[in-house]
């Protein structure tokens, strides 16, 4: 059996690009992409503090050092410029390996950079 498991999670960013004419997922700047382990393409659950939406969609890699997370498509109207939402992934693992397994978990500053 597989569980699913929390993987990696983007604590607290803003929403700092909206694209409703877009096809679809989240734009997320390289930088953070690499440092809380999420890779393009991959599915991710985005929980909006301001307004208590959930959405899932998928990643896109955006410029490195910009701070960018833009919500892109229908995902856009879940959330207004400025929001801090949170961003995470799970993944499926066996009973071991969830045992052993352990999170990444970062937390940008209010720009959305790394310290």
């Amino acid at each position: 059996m597989l569980l699913q498991i929390f993987k990696s999670k983007i604590h607290c960013v803003k929403i700092t690009q909206s694209e409703l004419n877009y096809v679809g997922s989240i734009t997320i700047d390289e930088e953070l992409m690499e440092a809380a382990n999420l890779y393009e393409g991959e599915r991710v659950q985005i929980v909006n503090n301001n307004n208590g939406e959930r959405i899932e969609t998928y990643v896109i890699r955006g410029e490195r050092g910009t701070g960018t997370i833009c919500l892109n498509g229908a995902a856009a109207r879940r959330a207004q410029v400025g929001d801090v939402v949170i961003i995470i992934s799970y993944a499926l693992m066996t009973h071991d390996e969830a045992k052993a397994h352990k999170p990444t978990i970062i937390f940008p500053n209010e720009n959305n950079r790394l310290n």
